[in-house]
């Protein structure tokens, strides 16, 4: 992912929400906001800090 000039790699451990999705849906993201990016066809939305930083925001499953 390039955002205003830095290249940002989401690995499937760390972004799993993009394994299952198809090339098209995860290439289809949008800028919603200043550092917010919107996946529509997979309703992922992620800010750039979990991003940059994503030990910072654990996977966690609810119930």
């Amino acid at each position: 992912m390039l955002v205003s000039g830095e290249e940002y790699f989401l690995p499937y451990d760390q972004f799993p929400w993009f394994k299952k999705g198809a090339v098209e849906a995860v290439l289809n993201v949008v800028e919603e906001q200043p550092n917010c990016f919107y996946w529509p066809d997979l309703d992922i939305d992620l800010g750039l800090d979990s991003i940059r930083h994503p030990e910072k925001y654990p996977l966690k499953a609810g119930v």
